[in-house]
Formats: structure tokens, sequence, C-alpha cells
């Protein structure tokens, strides 16, 4: 069946950084849109970046852009959330999620995602 293995959350203070992977098997990786997600207590999952099937495009949110960088190697089926200058807000737990539209144009939306991780916790000290 289909898995998505979060790793790499934990704690970091304001300004640092962290690096969020995500494993995923028992699929085509390389014929999937790929997403990172985030949700924090008491409030919806929201989008935070999405990257298409080859990796040529990447779309992220207004409050990460600059910040965060999405990436995927098709070869290791693997994507990445690279997250530097952190800050407090960004406190959450942070879900990857994969889409079998094979589209250049990878979803925002969260309910266009097939398959989702357990999440992995992110926290961010002031």
């Amino acid at each position: 069946q289909v898995q998505l293995v979060e790793s790499g959350g934990g704690l970091v203070q304001a300004g640092g950084s962290l690096r969020l992977s995500c494993a995923a098997s028992g699929l085509t990786f390389s014929r999937y849109s790929m997403g990172w997600f985030r949700q924090a207590p008491g409030k919806e999952r929201e989008f935070v970046a999405a990257i298409d099937w080859i990796g040529s495009n990447t779309y992220y949110a207004d409050s990460v852009k600059g910040r965060f960088t999405i990436s995927r190697d098709n070869a290791k089926n693997t994507v990445y959330l690279q997250m530097n200058s952190l800050k407090p807000e960004d406190t959450a737990v942070y879900y990857c999620a994969a889409d079998r539209t094979f589209s250049s144009h990878p979803s925002l939306n969260r309910s266009q995602y097939d398959y989702w991780g357990q999440g992995t916790q992110v926290t961010v000290s002031s």
C-alpha cells in the first residue's frame, strides 16, 4: 500500500533551520505531484508548498515564500522541505501529501491530494 513517511521535525530556535523529508513507497513516485501542508493547534490544515512530478514547477504559500524551498529526488522517492529563518508562527505538524493528477501545475488545494503522511512536529521557540 502507499506510505508517506515524514522525518526531520524537531525543536529549533527562531531564525534557525530544519529540513523535512518525506519518503514515499507503494506508488510510482515520479508520476505524482507532491505537497507539504501544516496544521497548528486549533487551526485548519493549510498549504505550504507543492512541486510537480518532475520538479520544474514549485508553488509556495505567501507566508513561507523566500524562506522555504521544496525539492524532490525521484531516484530516492523522496520530497524535501528546507525551512530557513524559522519563526514561532511556523510551529505546526507538517504533512506531506501525494496527488496522482499528472500535471505540471501542482494543486494548492488539500482536497486534491490522495495520500497523506502521518506528520512530523516542528516547534520554533522565540
